[in-house]
């Protein structure tokens, strides 16, 4: 079958690699002519430059040609651009299925990428997938596991049959909404576990951290009109455990600068050149918690350790008064 990845960044390649090795037609979309040119010569994405990618994979920049007959559309562009790139698309892909490997909350609207899907395409034959899976470890063809989570059969056997194979698993369930938090909310809290072992607190302290954070995000899927049990998911503690955990993980990694004391300047140089999507989660999260008058106090702190006037110690503290 063909698959249309919308974007070659550094999950998109892995994905990519997947899907061809699994015998899919594979094309690429981005949005430069440059890096589509760069990719077909080199073969070598700029996020994972140890990566040679199959030479079957084809890219371009095109939209019309990237989607052309597509068996279904994977979108892996950051959540920031999902919107503006399926504007662009929606004309080529009116009745083709959707999976959305995309995590986060839009700004302003604080709708999931699935939500996004539905409005701008106007479909509801849309599936999520989320797990602990950094793109090297899938684009090495390492074990990893995901959860895919859809409401339609066939949808879901067609995503399954062009992904699965012997190193690569998707373990089903149909808690779309559970699903897209928990892959949104966990790059914040990292972002929290990283400002931990910046300060040198140990795995202990750490461990506790984390389970306090299950209990919370189980109440916020609650909350939000999921299944509270999606947070024992792939999708649920098993990207928390690996994100908040890794210094893999760019969230974490920036959460680890602010706890060790770095300074403004190297922190300011760390956003420039990563991109951290618990950032531009942390703001959506927050407006979507107080919008639907869900207590999240983590979030809050998380907050105000970064833009306001909190220290990372009392995350400490608040771990200790926590009811």
């Amino acid at each position: 079958m063909k698959v249309c990845v919308l974007g070659c960044g550094a999950y998109g390649s892995a994905l990519s690699i997947i899907l061809s090795e699994n015998g899919n037609e594979v094309v690429g979309w981005t949005a430069f002519e440059e890096e589509a040119k760069s990719l077909t010569e080199t073969r070598i994405p700029k996020k994972l430059p140890d990566v040679v990618l199959p030479n079957d994979i084809k890219f371009t920049s095109d939209l019309k040609e990237a989607t052309k007959d597509a068996s279904f559309v994977l979108v892996a562009v950051p959540t920031a651009f999902v919107r503006e790139t399926l504007r662009k698309a929606k004309d080529y892909i009116k009745d083709t299925p959707v999976c959305v490997a995309s995590k986060g909350i839009e700004q302003d609207t604080c709708l999931f990428v699935s939500d996004i899907v539905e409005n701008i395409l106007d479909t509801d034959n849309i599936a999520v997938f989320s797990g602990p899976s950094f793109a090297i470890d899938v684009a090495n063809k390492v074990p990893v596991g995901l959860t895919l989570a859809c409401q339609n059969k066939e949808t879901t056997d067609l995503i399954t049959k062009a992904f699965c194979n012997d190193h690569f698993k998707l373990r089903l369930c149909s808690d779309i909404i559970g699903t897209e938090i928990c892959g949104a909310i966990k790059n914040v809290i990292a972002i929290a576990s990283g400002i931990l072992n910046g300060m040198g607190m140990p795995e202990s302290t750490i461990a506790m951290f984390i389970t306090e954070s299950v209990h919370d995000i189980k109440e916020l899927i609650k909350g939000l009109g999921g299944d509270g049990d999606t947070i024992s998911s792939f999708a649920g503690f098993g990207d928390l455990l690996l994100t908040a955990t890794s210094p893999k993980s760019r969230n974490y990694s920036f959460g680890y600068l602010i706890g060790k004391g770095a300074s403004k300047e190297e922190i300011d140089e760390y956003i420039k050149n990563t991109t951290i999507e618990g950032l531009y989660t942390l703001k959506s999260v927050r407006d979507l918690i107080d919008g639907k008058n869900v207590d999240m106090p983590i979030i809050e702190l998380i907050n105000e350790i970064i833009y306001g006037n909190k220290k990372p110690e009392d995350l400490v503290k608040f771990l200790i008064e926590k009811p």
